[in-house]
Order: C-alpha cells, then sequence, then structure tokens
C-alpha cells in the first residue's frame, strides 16, 4: 500500500497534485551538475564530435555482438574519400558517363532487404543500381586461376561469332559476388533483366558499332547447382529459376512474338506507343491521348517490334522414369536467340524460370482457380554437345595425342570394347571400326558414298548379342536404340500425324532419323516383319528415307551406322548349314552389312572354365559391398595381355578421332583389294554362302580408313588395307559351311595371319587339334568315358606350324597363352598334355 502511494497517480482527481512545486526538490544534485563556462562549438566541429560518438558506439556494438556489420548506418557512407565511391567514380569517368548531381544513395549492404521480399526489393532503385554496378564491374574484372579474363574472352569470342548470348557460370557467380547469386534463384526474371542491361552496356562499351548487329544481349545461366526432376516441380518453384533435363518429343515452327507493340488510331492516325507486352496479358490502349477516342485502335505492322517464339515440349528420359510410372512432359518457351536449339529426339538440359500461366480449358476441366505450368527457357545444352571437341579440355587432347602415338594403339583399342563381355574377338573389332567410322564421299555433291560401318551380329542365344548392343548405347554418341519386335515401318523411318492443335499434316521422325549422324542399334532383328525390314534398305545404303504420304513428299537424312543382333531360325546355328540356310534375312539386307560376326556357343572346357571364372569374379569384383578393390582375380584379365584404355578416355579419343582425322586413299594398294574380290567372289558362287557384291569393295575401303583413323592418320597404308582385308575374309569365313571352312582358312592363310601374334596362331591350331582328338576318344571309347588329359603328338603341331612359316616353337611352349590354356609340354615323351 506505501509503494502504491508513494508512485505517481495518473488517474483521477489527484493527478495534478504530482507536478506541484517542492523547492527542496526541484534542483540539480550538485555532483552529477557541471557549471563550468564551455565555448561554442561551431557547426564543423559539433558535425565531427557526432561523428566520432557514432564511430564509438558502432565499433562497441559489433564488439558485443549486438549490430550486424553494416546495418548501422553511417555518414562516412557518402564521404567523398570513400575507396569504393572514389573507384565507382573512376568506373564511370572511364566509361565516358559523368557522374549525376542527384546520385542514387549506395548500398554496400545489399543482403539488408529491410524488411522486403527478394523482388521487390531487387526491383527497388537504389539495389537495382548497385546490382547492375557489381555485375558490370564482376565482368570486367573477374581472372581465373589460370590468369585469364575469363568473360571479356568469352565476349570477345561471342562478337566474333555475331551471337547475342552470353554464358555466366552460376558456381564462379557465386563464388564473387554471393548476394547476386542468392538472389538470382528467388527473383530471376528481374534479377536477369539487369543483368542483360549490365552486359549490354559492357558488351557495347567494349565494341562500341556491335549493336549494328545484335540490339541485345542475354546472360543464360549455366550448372546451376540443383537438378529438379519434371515430376518433382511443385509449387515452391513456381516464379524461380531451376534447372531439369529430359528429351524433346516435339517442337513448333518459330513464330514471330509482339515485343514492343505501337497502335493506330482510326479515328485521327495518331500512334499510340510504345507498349511493352508481357507473357501473361495482353495490353491495350484505354483511349487515344489526341482525339480521346475510345478506340478502336489497330496494331501498327511497322514501327512494331517481334521477337521469336518457339514452344517446345519435354519429357522425362525414360532411364529417370520409375518402374511401373508413365513419363512426364512439360511445355517450355524459347525466345530470341534459343530457337531451333534442339529438335525432336535430342537429350536437353534445360535452365529457365517455372512461370504459371492462365489455360482456359483446365478451368473448364477442373473449375476456375487452375492454372497451368511453362518453363521459361533461358539456357539449353544438349547431350551431345558435351560429346564434342570443343567440350575437351587441353588436358584431354595432350591424353588422347599422346596416347595415339602408342604402337599397340590398335589392339589396345579392341580390347577395351565391353571389357566386361570375355572373348569375342571379332565382334569386338567390328565395333570399334564401327564406332570410328569410315570417310563419307560426294563428289561434286552428285553421287554420295556412306562412310558409315554396318555390323550384324548373328548367333547362338547367351553369347552377349544385346550386351554388346547396351555398351554401345553408353559409349557411342548419338545413339537410338530399338528392337525389332517393337519397332514398325514408320517408327524406324518417319510418319506423318495431324497437329492437334494447328490441324496440319506434320512430319514425325523415326529412330534412324532421330539417330542422324550417329548409330542405330536394332536388337532381335530377325523378328521385324518383312515389309517393316524392307523400309530400312534405303536408309543403310543411301542414307536417306524418302515420304510421299498426305501431300508431304520429302527426302531426309538418315546418316547413321546399323548395328544389328539376330537370332538363327530355330534358335541355334547349325554350322553344317550356310548362313543364308541359318538365318530368314534377305540377300538385298545382307550385302548391306558391312561386317557379319558369327558367334558360336561351342564346348570347350578349358574355355567353359575361363568364362565361368571370368563372369563369377566379375560378379565378385563389382558387388556393391566389396570394399576390396584389388581384388586378387588372375582370370579377370581378357584373353589379351595388352593394357586396356579407361572408357572416359576411350570415348574422348573417338570424339577426337572422328572429328579431327581424315584420311585419304593416296597410298592404298588397288591390286591387293581386287585380286581378293575377285578370289572372294569365286569362292562365294562355288560355296552358295552370302553373296559378295561390289558394295564389299566399298567396305574393304571404309574399313582401311577407320582403321587409319583409329591411328589419328592423314593416309590409309598398307597396314590399314591388310588389316580390313583380314576382318573382310573372318568375316565371310565365319560365314561358311563347316566342312568348307577348313579350306578356306588355308586358300586366305597370308591374309588372315596378319598382325596376328605367332603365339595366338599356335594356339588356336593346337586348340582344333585338342578338338579333334577329343572328338576321336569320345567315338572311340563312348560318350561315357570322357579322359581328364588330352594329349596330343608334337610332331602334329610343327607340321601345322610350318604350314604358316612358324619352325621355333619353344618360345610358344614358355608363353603364358600356353600354360594358361592348361596345355603342359612333355620334352622326354614329346607330347603336349592338357589337363581337362
Amino acid at each position: 500500500m506505501e509503494e502504491e502511494e508513494d508512485g505517481e497517480e495518473l488517474f483521477g482527481d489527484n493527478l495534478e497534485r504530482d507536478y506541484r512545486t517542492i523547492p527542496e526538490l526541484d534542483r540539480y544534485d550538485a555532483e552529477v551538475l557541471d557549471d563550468g563556462e564551455f565555448s561554442d562549438l561551431s557547426m564543423n566541429e559539433r558535425l565531427a564530435a557526432e561523428r566520432d560518438m557514432r564511430k564509438r558506439d558502432r565499433e562497441e556494438a559489433m564488439a558485443t555482438g549486438r549490430m550486424r556489420p553494416g546495418i548501422l548506418y553511417d555518414e562516412s557512407d557518402d564521404d567523398e574519400d570513400r575507396p569504393s565511391r572514389r573507384r565507382r567514380i573512376a568506373e564511370r569517368a572511364a566509361d565516358g558517363t559523368q557522374e549525376d548531381e542527384e546520385m542514387i544513395e549506395s548500398i554496400e549492404n545489399l543482403e539488408d532487404q529491410r524488411g522486403h521480399s527478394v523482388r521487390e526489393w531487387v526491383s527497388m532503385l537504389a539495389p537495382r543500381t548497385e546490382i547492375f554496378n557489381r555485375f558490370k564491374n564482376f565482368l570486367r574484372t573477374f581472372v581465373d586461376s589460370k590468369g585469364h579474363n575469363l568473360y571479356k574472352e568469352r565476349i570477345r569470342q561471342m562478337v566474333e561469332a555475331n551471337k547475342e548470348s552470353l554464358l555466366v557460370d552460376y558456381n564462379i557467380l557465386a563464388s564473387q559476388e554471393h548476394e547476386l547469386a542468392y538472389f538470382l534463384p528467388e527473383a530471376p526474371a528481374e534479377m536477369l533483366k539487369i543483368f542483360d542491361e549490365a552486359a549490354k552496356d559492357v558488351v557495347f562499351s567494349m565494341y562500341p558499332r556491335y549493336d549494328q548487329i545484335v540490339k541485345e544481349i542475354h546472360i543464360r545461366i549455366t550448372d546451376l547447382p540443383l537438378i529438379e526432376d519434371i515430376r518433382s516441380l511443385r509449387q515452391l518453384h513456381l516464379n524461380q529459376l531451376i534447372r531439369t533435363s529430359g528429351v524433346v518429343t516435339s517442337c513448333t515452327g518459330v513464330l514471330p512474338q509482339l515485343s514492343m507493340v505501337k497502335f493506330d488510331c482510326n479515328k485521327c492516325g495518331f500512334v499510340l506507343g510504345p507498349f511493352y507486352q508481357t507473357q501473361n496479358q495482353e495490353v491495350k490502349p484505354g483511349s487515344c491521348p489526341e482525339c480521346q477516342s475510345q478506340g478502336p485502335f489497330e496494331i501498327n505492322m511497322e514501327q512494331t517490334l517481334y521477337k521469336n517464339y518457339q514452344r517446345i515440349t519435354i519429357q522425362e528420359s525414360p532411364s529417370k522414369v520409375l518402374a511401373g510410372r508413365l513419363p512426364r512432359s512439360k511445355d517450355a518457351l524459347l525466345l530470341d536467340d534459343l530457337v531451333d536449339t534442339c529438335k525432336p529426339g535430342d537429350e536437353i538440359e534445360l535452365m529457365g524460370i517455372y512461370h504459371n500461366n492462365y489455360d482456359g480449358s483446365l478451368n473448364t476441366a477442373n473449375g476456375f482457380p487452375v492454372f497451368a505450368t511453362i518453363i521459361e527457357a533461358n539456357h539449353i545444352s544438349k547431350k551431345d554437345d558435351k560429346m564434342k571437341v570443343d567440350s575437351l579440355t587441353d588436358e584431354d587432347v595432350k591424353a588422347v595425342v599422346q596416347l595415339s602415338k602408342d604402337e599397340r594403339i590398335a589392339e589396345r583399342v579392341f580390347a577395351s570394347m565391353a571389357p566386361s563381355i570375355y572373348g569375342h574377338d571379332d565382334i569386338k573389332k567390328a565395333i570399334a571400326m564401327s564406332l570410328f567410322g569410315g570417310e563419307a564421299k560426294n563428289p561434286g555433291g552428285k553421287h554420295k558414298i556412306r562412310g558409315d560401318i554396318n555390323v550384324l551380329i548373328c548367333g547362338d542365344p547367351g553369347t552377349a548379342k544385346s550386351q554388346f548392343l547396351k555398351y554401345i548405347e553408353k559409349t557411342g554418341s548419338r545413339v537410338v536404340y530399338a528392337t525389332g519386335q517393337g519397332a514398325s515401318a514408320v517408327g524406324l523411318t518417319a510418319y506423318v500425324q495431324r497437329n492437334p492443335v494447328s490441324k496440319e499434316w506434320t512430319l514425325e521422325a523415326g529412330a534412324l532419323v532421330l539417330a542422324d549422324k550417329g548409330m542405330c542399334l536394332i536388337d532381335e532383328f530377325d523378328k521385324m516383319n518383312d515389309a517393316d525390314r524392307t523400309s530400312i534398305h534405303e536408309a543403310m545404303e543411301q542414307q536417306s528415307i524418302s515420304i510421299s504420304k498426305a501431300g508431304i513428299v520429302t527426302s531426309l537424312q538418315a546418316r547413321c551406322a546399323v548395328i544389328a543382333a539376330a537370332n538363327p531360325i530355330g534358335g541355334r546355328y547349325d554350322p553344317s548349314l550356310t548362313f543364308a540356310d541359318n538365318v530368314d534375312l534377305s540377300e538385298p539386307i545382307l550385302s548391306r552389312f558391312d561386317i557379319l560376326c558369327v558367334v558360336r556357343d561351342t564346348v570347350d572346357p578349358i574355355e567353359d572354365e575361363r568364362l565361368a571364372r571370368f563372369v563369377t569374379g566379375s560378379h565378385v569384383k563389382h558387388h556393391p559391398n566389396n570394399e576390396d578393390t584389388e581384388h586378387d582375380l588372375p582370370d579377370m584379365i581378357n584373353s589379351t595381355t595388352v593394357e586396356i584404355i579407361p572408357q572416359d578416355l576411350l570415348r574422348k579419343y573417338i570424339i577426337y578421332s572422328k572429328e579431327k582425322a581424315h584420311p585419304k586413299l593416296n597410298q592404298m594398294d588397288k591390286d591387293k583389294v581386287s585380286q581378293m574380290y575377285s578370289h572372294l567372289r569365286q569362292e562365294s558362287m562355288a560355296t552358295g554362302s552370302i553373296p559378295i557384291t561390289v558394295r564389299h569393295i566399298e567396305s574393304v575401303i571404309r574399313m582401311s580408313e577407320a582403321h587409319a583413323r583409329l591411328h589419328l592418320r592423314d593416309y590409309v597404308n598398307e597396314d590399314d588395307v591388310n588389316m580390313a582385308i583380314r576382318i573382310m575374309l573372318e568375316s565371310f569365313i565365319s560365314t561358311q559351311k563347316f566342312s568348307i571352312m577348313k579350306n578356306m582358312r588355308k586358300t586366305f592363310n597370308r591374309f588372315l595371319s596378319f598382325r596376328r601374334d605367332n603365339n595366338e596362331l599356335l594356339l588356336f591350331i593346337l586348340k582344333q587339334l585338342a578338338q579333334d582328338q577329343m572328338t576321336f576318344q569320345r567315338n572311340r571309347y563312348g560318350a561315357g568315358n570322357d579322359a581328364d588329359t588330352v594329349q596330343i603328338n608334337e610332331k602334329d603341331l610343327s607340321e601345322k606350324a610350318r604350314q604358316i612359316n612358324i619352325e621355333n616353337l619353344s618360345a610358344f611352349y614358355e608363353s603364358d597363352v600356353f600354360k594358361n590354356n592348361k596345355f603342359f609340354h612333355d620334352s622326354k615323351r614329346k607330347l603336349i598334355v592338357q589337363q581337362l
């Protein structure tokens, strides 16, 4: 109660009593009061003292952590002597722009938004000016680790190519200007507008006459760290910068879109405008300022400015779709110079702003407040572009050139093809030849000869035919995969369909057209209908597809190599029949394949054991929980002793060689090819196997060019021709009946032994002798009495070796190849023993 009485009464009847005069209390405390005389301060001295006190308060606040640095307002920010201000004045002077009298207040601390949202903050004049100046400074002054002025160099390249897009790496921007990198994904439309203006300022100050070529410069942001799937886009991504990827399924033609509109008044002829058109709504004038009429107004066609507009649909990549789900798709807008940067079938990575727009049909279906969404593209990068020579760094090119100097580069490339598949050296050679490819020729633009090498792999089930195709799909560039059962004639070539919007007939590309300048892989080739198979005749030789449907008569390019896999009639290959009897394919289509690979699943105890060890070892090595990467697996090596090239480097090697090496045929041995052709013709007529045609001469030439390209040579030499002839003969002999095959190998022995290791040839002969011996024992003693060893007379092997001009066998007996195949040489008994 006493405390309440001592207090002041703010309400009630006695409230004025608190303000009565009490002389003994109404005076200052003498201890606190300073009665000394002071001289008056001048205005400047007073301002200086206040500045010092503010500085002291600011330092105290920062020291105690109560205030973030840069937020407390300080008049010293306006000082003429501040270095950043001096720098800005000097920059403006260097640009030739004088500083305005009423300078906009500078923002040192951009991230302090003072309670505004990011979009509002970057739209205000002061932050906008600061962002503009900072980005200009970034473009002018950024230097990479090697001391290159990166963006000045990019601007120079852009100007040389007469382009209007400048690529800026988001990660570099974030490392230099983190405030700009923070605002950019939150308010992309506003930020990109400021960036474009800043870039325009920098480019036109460096190249003053460039504005006669392009009117605008566009900043394209690359490498945003976060990648969103199309199916994961939600409401929180609206109006934000996103990065997504997919396959382009359709695109419209390029249309003009209104950018800056001017209207004519029909009554007085006055030109109204300009009005800047937005993506979302149509801008219309209210009344004419000249005659105050309410219209009608017509668009002034001459003074209105347009920009290019194209709409594409991207669909999720098949590999990213979850099991049992259908792929989702999204529309994207391409404006200005982004139009026609991609076509249906391209796998792209898209950077853009995720917008919503009004769609009448959606509202009809779902009720009013539902919007459709669209991505306004800012940057597009194609997957194929990453496979171009431009994408290779200097270190990559150096590694590729260094690799090409290796003497055994051809053997290493052949061994590096599908290293997870055991054996099948002939198929690996064929795939390597097709991946490198020959030279296409078109003298005088009249007669075109293809350079792509077509391969047919045919044989028993379970011999990794489809696995080879899957390997090519991962290794080659621009590869389209199809299966015979799931592909129709129009699906492989092209089809005509009516556009649902414009009701016009449009041409849609099939697999062979989508694989233009790439490879088309067709699995289960034998399961296709004959009618469908004949549709690719033209594509395989002339490399074009002619269409005449629904009033559309045209020809499409299909410059691709075809690699097909087929099973024989009845499932297994019968070596006692010819190739034509084994495979249900017509002669016209067989003659279009440059290389035929026949795969037989033969029983060989030693090889079967090594294959089983290889497969199990491969599974053990690649098991997710296997931490011992250096697992000791002696049989993991393929049947080759050369060092395998890493797949990443091999891919770069193929890209570089196809772009840079263009071998010519000046020094080719024509006589050797013509003799080989005439021999083959005689043999093919006599044996009744696959027909040999003039196309096979072209095949030899293509393969010799591919072999020269593999060595990065400019000219085809004798080695290349010999290797091409060897591959052609192996392909031809493998299609013969078993009875004819041995004689034919003797006939063409000098060609077939080219570049073959003597040990490899001797091992082949020794295996044949061992097989014959096993067959003899089985026939004599019955199938149940299989021996553990096979004994071959040393004399038999030496006689066979003498036929191929090999006299000394002692090095072969000591070799790893001999021992790995479980052979043992008993010199006392003059026998070769194989342990089964």
